[in-house]
């Protein structure tokens, strides 16, 4: 294992931990302060395609965002993974019946249509003032924010954590994307735009 992977594991690991430390009911009230802060900051043209995601484990609960953008005629989707190196993002409409995925994951089935995203709310395990994050290991975001760029888009990515998941440095490698910006409990930190891709 290399030095920074090895550094991303150990960072991706204590700041899971913090994050799993924190009870359920403050959980909630962090996602909650989550939802308000985006719901001000998060501009977005009437029809914009907006992914989210289901939690599982201890992640943020941004589904009180969600139903916020969705009441401002955003059109959400969350990802489903396809295989070990692919998600989609699929259209997640009222009433649709959610299928289990891998890795506890639920989604919408396939017959529910696969959606291009002008705006990413990005899951993370650690991030950084520079806009860097570090993921779960497995790559899904990374190559399908990749696949849209190559296809001529540019989606806004909003990392979406709790404070305890800042870290001081995130080491970078040639593939990863920067974020646009990050929502947390204390509020939304936009970063400036050095370009997306940091090559260490």
């Amino acid at each position: 294992m290399t030095d920074v992977l090895k550094t991303k594991a150990e960072l991706r690991a204590a700041r899971l931990a913090e994050r799993d430390a924190i009870q359920p009911v403050e959980r909630i009230e962090k996602s909650l302060a989550i939802a308000s802060h985006g719901a001000e900051a998060i501009s977005l043209d009437a029809g914009a395609i907006v992914s989210g995601f289901l939690p599982i484990r201890s992640e943020v609960d941004v589904r009180p965002l969600m139903a916020h953008l969705r009441d401002r005629s955003a059109r959400l989707c969350v990802p489903v993974i396809l295989d070990k190196k692919t998600i989609i993002f699929r259209e997640l409409v009222r009433g649709a019946e959610l299928v289990p995925g891998v890795f506890g994951t639920f989604g919408p089935g396939p017959d529910a249509a696969e959606l291009e995203p002008q705006v990413m709310l990005v899951p993370l395990s650690a991030f950084d003032a520079g806009g860097h994050r570090i993921g779960y290991g497995g790559g899904y975001y990374d190559r399908a924010i990749h696949r849209l760029q190559q296809k001529g888009l540019n989606p806004k990515l909003i990392g979406i954590a709790f404070d305890c998941q800042e870290v001081a440095s995130v080491p970078v490698e040639p593939h990863d994307i920067r974020l646009d910006a990050i929502l947390t409990e204390s509020g939304y930190r936009p970063f400036q735009d050095m370009g997306r891709a940091q090559i260490g």
